[in-house]
């Protein structure tokens, strides 16, 4: 299965790993509630694809500099 990670506000590329090569253990994604894992990560397993929501460099400056963005529904789209 492919971990690939996508930014949570505008929704960029940032990486991915194959999940055979890395352990998910030490991802740290046992440690997050089930409300936590409902949130960051989606699975699409027709394509063997788990996604995992994070911020990309670009709006996490943005939400710094304006933290009224976070309440918005997509703040940079």
């Amino acid at each position: 299965m492919q971990l690939v990670y996508v930014c949570r506000h505008c929704r960029s590329y940032l990486g991915q790993l194959d999940s055979h090569k890395t352990d998910t253990d030490r991802l740290g994604f046992h440690a997050l509630t089930a409300e936590e894992q409902a949130d960051i990560i989606s699975y699409n397993l027709n394509e063997d694809v788990m996604y995992v929501k994070t911020i990309c460099d670009y709006c996490q400056e943005a939400i710094e500099a304006h933290p009224e963005l976070v309440l918005l529904q997509n703040p940079l789209q």
